[in-house]
């Protein structure tokens, strides 16, 4: 991102929760807790799910690319944030905010794609479980598991574009924890009209649109399982969606408040916690403690790990 020649500014500085100024050090823990725990479990569900040949199935493959998903998400935030907390290191320059600001809105729209090609995959195999085997097969796994980043990196490129081509002459204090849309819109010193409604026309293409998608599968799926019926059977139906319907109304209950309608509140910082930090945290535990499956491999994980033990101790007597 290149700046123009009017625009004076050449960094910015992020503000993030200068106003608990008081309470940095405990922040400063309780995010790095948060991104510890949120790489772990992500981590072992990938693990799990490349290690355990009954998890070799396409939804488990669509849950572990979700898992590198949101390490790559929280990544590009979290780790700013700590040393803004810790060390007080809160300028970024204007390139690298703005390509931090690409990075995170396009992985975000990652997410929204990749959410509505996990409900296609549980639609098309409650809808057409006998030739679900011969439709989805390993290429069209790779390929729709691809596509969500191909899109999303294509799609958020006009909007950030449109964005830093904004005139900005100071200030440069950027209420938030990491260079984002809205909060940049405010700072400028041109009229950000046009980009403010890219921002939101895009806004309507990459969440609210998937968003009406995967509520046409899942009403769907709901109408075809109603049908099943046997009880045992339609919970076992439903148990393949319920993690994929958690997830998708945790991400998408802040994030539409805050960009359908970009005000650039002070407020919008708070909101973005909860998707940047707190669900890609509690995603991993919600695919693990809701799905049988992966309970059942992980318990035996641990028993096998745990099983030597006996045995290390009577050799050590």
């Amino acid at each position: 991102m290149m700046e123009t020649n009017k625009t004076v500014v050449k960094e910015f500085i992020l503000l993030a929760f200068a106003d608990l100024h008081q309470f940095q050090n405990l922040l400063f823990f309780i995010f790095l807790l948060t991104y510890i725990t949120c790489i772990m479990g992500n981590v072992t569900i990938i693990v799990l799910v490349r290690t355990e040949p009954s998890l070799h199935t396409t939804m488990y493959f669509f849950i572990s690319v979700f898992s590198v998903l949101e390490m790559i998400f929280v990544s590009v935030t979290v780790p700013r944030l700590l040393a803004n907390l810790i060390a007080a290191d809160n300028i970024i320059s204007f390139n690298e905010c703005f390509t931090q600001m690409y990075l995170f809105e396009s992985l975000g729209v990652t997410e929204c794609y990749l959410l509505v090609v996990m409900v296609f995959d549980r639609h098309l195999a409650i809808n057409n479980p006998l030739h679900y085997p011969v439709i989805m097969t390993h290429a069209l796994c790779i390929e729709l598991s691809v596509l969500p980043w191909i899109m999303a990196f294509a799609f958020m490129l006009i909007p950030v574009v449109m964005t830093a081509r904004l005139e900005f002459c100071g200030p440069n204090m950027i209420d938030h924890f990491f260079c984002d849309l809205a909060p940049l819109q405010v700072l400028s010193c041109s009229d950000p009209f046009i980009s403010i409604i890219c921002t939101s026309t895009s806004a309507i293409l990459v969440a609210v649109v998937p968003l009406i998608i995967i509520t046409g599968f899942y009403i769907q799926i709901i109408m075809i399982v109603s049908k099943i019926k046997s009880e045992e059977g339609k919970q076992k139906a439903f148990s393949t969606c319920t993690s994929h319907l958690i997830v998708t109304s945790l991400y998408y209950g802040t994030g539409i408040i805050v960009y359908v309608k970009p005000k650039g509140s002070h407020y919008d910082k708070y909101l973005a916690i909860m998707y940047t930090a707190v669900t890609p945290m509690i995603n991993p535990f919600i695919y693990t403690f809701r799905n049988r499956d992966v309970k059942k491999v992980f318990r035996n994980s641990i028993n096998r790990l745990i099983k030597p033990l006996p045995l290390l101790n009577d050799h050590i007597k």
